[in-house]
Order: structure tokens, then C-alpha cells, then sequence
């Protein structure tokens, strides 16, 4: 090896260094790529080591001096030099159609209520109306309000102060005495939907038969239900027409005989559409369009079993008994124009188009009932006009 004899010759000074023509010889017994690579390898050893030796000389370093109190820390933004940009274009969009619209007002997001509100009815309202600015079925404010709206949407008037309920159902007013299963039972729910409702503030243990639950406190019944109670005067017979006495001094007192229906049923009036409620539980006929003193027609032949002022909302009003099961109501009038036990035939003239009683405008309300079929929808048995 090369080592091993370079370390012969430095350990016998006597002898001479070899010539370059010795070494040229010995480089070429060796070969020159191993020679080559022994060099190459000896350069690197050498400039590892004087690397080392002068990081061995440098001083370390001192820590910073840290102030009493740091301010605020900011970071220098990194900044590489100019930056070379593409040449500028202007673009092919068409900005100017592009509009930002206007937001004068905050969206405040709804929260579920838990406790009744009020609400009082301003000029224009409707029981549908009011119904649905607050999320509820019309049935609900009937049933909030039975004090005031006795069940009857017409009796619905400005300055009113009505209870909206936060949820769809009924209301009760609590009495001393009452059983709070039996509430639940009659309004069709479950016990724990009246005392897990949060509004009520009733405790989950409650006793059922005999809570303390003090007599005028109003409960909440949510999904709760229950029939209308119908103010309206009962079937008017020409048999028995005297059984109307209630509904006011229109009623009739005497047995009547006369024409019997067609069979089929017309239009009442000139106008086709509505101007108010449709047919529903709570509003058992239709509230048919009409200008003050139109005309009114009997929708089949039939007799009078009365005529004039009802005391519940109708105001002046003329029934009439077809003979055949059937009878029709007409109501709101600003005019009556027959008589008890008057013969009408179909088309025959009744009253004139008006707005007395429990009404808010001119219309006809007409209604049908049948003595097995009971109160139904006038549009699936009146031929369309």
C-alpha cells in the first residue's frame, strides 16, 4: 500500500525520497484510477479537518439582552426583491352589470316562543291573516280567544286584544276543582304535553287528580283540539220553524207548505269569487264577493222559514226549506226581500248584498245543510254560474 510505504520511507530518513520517475513508475504498478482515487480521498480529509479547526477558534455566542418590558411583538414581513408582474390586461367581464343590492335592515334570526303574546287587530285584518304572520292554523286563534271571538272569525273587530298562543293548540283557563288528566283527555293530548310545555311552569311531578294549580291560571295546551261551538241556529224545518226562536226576532212561528227543490242547487248571486273566508270547520259556507245592493237569488225553489235580523253575527238573514232534506242560508244582507212562509222558486230574488251584523264588507255568506249530511261545502253541490 501506498500508506504503508510512504510511512517505510518516513521512518528510514537515511534513505533518499524517490524520484519522480520512481513515483511515476509506482503510480503506474498501482493504476491510475486507484491513485486518483487516493488523492481524492486525502483532499477531503484535509479540508475536513481545517474546517473543524477554525469553528474550533471562534468565539460563542453571547445571549441577547432581553428588556425589562416587551412591547408588542411584530413580525417583519419576508420581502424576496422585486417581483415581476405580467403586464396588465383589462378585463373582459362585464362589471357593469354587476349590482350590489342594498340590505337596510338586520335579518334577526326567529327564536321558538314559549309564553302567549297579544296581539291587537288592526283595521284590514283577517282571522287567516293574523294566523299566519304568527306560524299558526286560524283554528288556533279561535281556540286562544273563545271569550272574545265566541268560535265566529266574523266576529273578529279593530282594537281587539287577542292571545297568541306560541304554539298550535288550545288554551284553557284553569278552574278550582278540574282533574288535569281529564283536561288532557277532553283536548285530545297526552298528559305530559301540557306539563312538560315549558310556558306553563307546572312541576313534571304535578298530581294529576288534584294539582296545585291555582283556579284562573291559563294553560297552554299544545296539539290540543276541540269542536266549534256553533252559536247558529239549528235545522229550520217548514214543520217546525218556531225552533229558531233563538237566533233572533227573524224567526218564524207557523207550520208552511210550498214547492219542493230542484234537485240541483245555483250560483246565489252575480259575483263568482270570494271576498272572504272558504268553507272550514270553524266557517261553514262561503263568503261570496259582491257591491252593496246586488242582487241575491234562492239557489232552488223552496219556502221561507225566515226572514230578518238573526242576533249571532249574520245580521239580516233569510233561510230557506226546500222540502227535500235541503235548506240554504243567506246572510249579511242589506236587504230582505220575502217573507216568512213566502213560496220561492229557484232564481226568485231574496235579498240584496250587504254588510250588517258581524261583516267588514259587502258579501254574501251562503250556506248549505242537509238533514242527514248536516252543514257542507256549498262548491260540491252548487252548479258553477
Amino acid at each position: 500500500m501506498i500508506m504503508a510505504m510512504d510511512a517505510k520511507e518516513e521512518g528510514n530518513p537515511g534513505e533518499v525520497p524517490p524520484s519522480p520517475a520512481n513515483l511515476a513508475r509506482r503510480l503506474r504498478a498501482l493504476g491510475w484510477r486507484r491513485a486518483l482515487g487516493l488523492a481524492g480521498g486525502l483532499a477531503l480529509a484535509a479540508a475536513l479537518i481545517a474546517t473543524a479547526a477554525w469553528y474550533g477558534a471562534q468565539p460563542e455566542p453571547q445571549a441577547a439582552e432581553q428588556p425589562e418590558a416587551i412591547a408588542e411583538a411584530t413580525v417583519a414581513p419576508a420581502y424576496g426583491g422585486p417581483i415581476s408582474l405580467p403586464d396588465y390586461a383589462p378585463s373582459t367581464f362585464p362589471i357593469g352589470d354587476v349590482r350590489r343590492q342594498a340590505q337596510v335592515y338586520t335579518v334577526i334570526p326567529e327564536r321558538p316562543r314559549i309564553k302567549i303574546t297579544t296581539y291587537e287587530v288592526q283595521r284590514g285584518d283577517t282571522l287567516f291573516g293574523i294566523a299566519e304572520k304568527f306560524g299558526l292554523r286560524p283554528e288556533t286563534i279561535l281556540w286562544g280567544n273563545f271569550d272574545i271571538l265566541q268560535d265566529n272569525p266574523h266576529s273578529l273587530r279593530p282594537g281587539q286584544t287577542l292571545n297568541i298562543l306560541p304554539v298550535d293548540g288550545t288554551y284553557y283557563i284553569w278552574n278550582a276543582g278540574d282533574n288535569l288528566q281529564k283536561v288532557a283527555d277532553f283536548f285530545g293530548v297526552d298528559v305530559r304535553a301540557i306539563l312538560d310545555w315549558p310556558g306553563n311552569q307546572l312541576e313534571p311531578d304535578l298530581e294529576l287528580e288534584n294539582p296545585a294549580i291555582e283556579p284562573g291560571t291559563g294553560l297552554v295546551i299544545p296539539g290540543g283540539r276541540r269542536e266549534f261551538v256553533s252559536w247558529r241556529a239549528p235545522r229550520i224545518t217548514r214543520a217546525n220553524p218556531a225552533v229558531a226562536k233563538i237566533a233572533g226576532p227573524g224567526a218564524c212561528g207557523s207550520i208552511y207548505d210550498g214547492p219542493v227543490g230542484e234537485g240541483y242547487f245555483i250560483w246565489p248571486t252575480p259575483a263568482t269569487y270570494l271576498s272572504g273566508y272558504n268553507y272550514s270547520d270553524f266557517h261553514p259556507g262561503l263568503d261570496i264577493a259582491g257591491a252593496m245592493g246586488n242582487a241575491i237569488y234562492a239557489s232552488a225553489s223552496g219556502v221561507v222559514v225566515y226572514a230578518g235580523w238573526n242576533n249571532y253575527g249574520y245580521g239580516y238573514m233569510v233561510v230557506v226549506d226546500h222540502g227535500d232534506g235541503w235548506q240554504t242560508l243567506y246572510a249579511h244582507m242589506s236587504q230582505v226581500s220575502v217573507v216568512c212562509g213566502q213560496a220561492v222558486f229557484q232564481g226568485n230574488v231574496v235579498g240584496r248584498v250587504g254588510s250588517s251584523g258581524n261583516s267588514t264588507g259587502p258579501h254574501l255568506h251562503f250556506e248549505m245543510q242537509h238533514d242527514l249530511y248536516g252543514k257542507v261545502n256549498p262548491y260540491s253541490y252548487v252548479s258553477p254560474p
